[in-house]
């Protein structure tokens, strides 16, 4: 099941990237970032009222917590910082850069989550920075 929503994921991220730079024209970066996160949060707040999930806010454990605010930072980080590239560059670049965060995640993945380094995942980051050289040179 994980991998039909991997797929639906890639999906959504590849028409994030269309819409985005069509709309993006003539507005900041910025602007835009903050817009698309308004959507995102009624979407996602949507998602919880609907599937009965909100009484599940108060089991959430300090360290859980601490550890979603900083991926909610991480991901507003990403977010400027791929509006403004999107908004001054093509997307057939930007977006193969983006998914370097692949090869990056094996390795944070592998440095504080301690998961296994397979030879496989090793080729298949080589790869990817390889693909994303060959796109964007």
């Amino acid at each position: 099941m994980w991998m039909i929503f991997a797929i639906g994921s890639a999906v959504f991220a590849a028409l994030t990237s269309i819409l985005a730079k069509v709309g993006i024209d003539g507005v900041n970066s910025n602007l835009a970032t903050a817009i698309r996160t308004c959507v995102v949060l009624i979407l996602a707040w949507g998602m919880v009222f609907l599937t009965d999930a909100q009484g599940g806010i108060g089991a959430i454990s300090r360290k859980s917590w601490i550890f979603l605010i900083l991926s909610g930072l991480a991901t507003g980080g990403s977010w400027l910082c791929y509006y403004k590239a999107l908004q001054i560059g093509d997307a057939s670049r930007v977006v193969p850069v983006d998914k370097l965060s692949v090869v990056i995640t094996l390795i944070l993945a592998v440095v504080f989550l301690h998961e296994k380094v397979t030879p496989r995942s090793v080729i298949g980051c080589i790869l990817i920075a390889a693909g994303t050289l060959l796109m964007v040179l």
